[in-house]
């Protein structure tokens, strides 16, 4: 699989922005998008372009049914994080930013593991 287009970058950050929700299990980071299951073409979109996510579901309880798709840990560091840091900033979305910077801050010790063990 190629690298991500500008295409690609830009949907994931929308969604992420409009979505997303940004923390983690105390362990590790992850990111998390969860939608009505009639917009399962996006999540097997996700998943061709970020193929070390993780694709949940279809879920089915208290009258709603969705999907909910992943980047945790590695995942996240190396696939889905640099877009982040890369084209998320205030000017953008404010409130996105500091989501996501509560969760770099928080789990900032194991990026910067993760980072290393792979060399960069």
């Amino acid at each position: 699989m190629s690298a991500p287009s500008d295409f690609d970058r830009g949907v994931l950050v929308g969604l992420l922005i409009g979505e997303g929700s940004f923390g983690g299990d105390g362990k590790q980071p992850q990111v998390t998008l969860r939608m009505h299951v009639r917009h399962e073409g996006i999540f097997h979109w996700l998943m061709a372009r970020f193929p070390s996510t993780k694709l949940y579901g279809p879920y089915h309880h208290g009258g709603r049914s969705y999907y909910q798709w992943m980047a945790r840990g590695p995942a996240l560091v190396h696939e889905v994080l640099p877009v982040l840091e890369e084209h998320l900033g205030p000017e953008l979305d404010a409130y996105a930013t500091g989501r996501l910077g509560r969760m770099l801050d928080r789990y900032g010790a194991y990026i910067q593991r993760e980072r290393w063990r792979m060399g960069g």
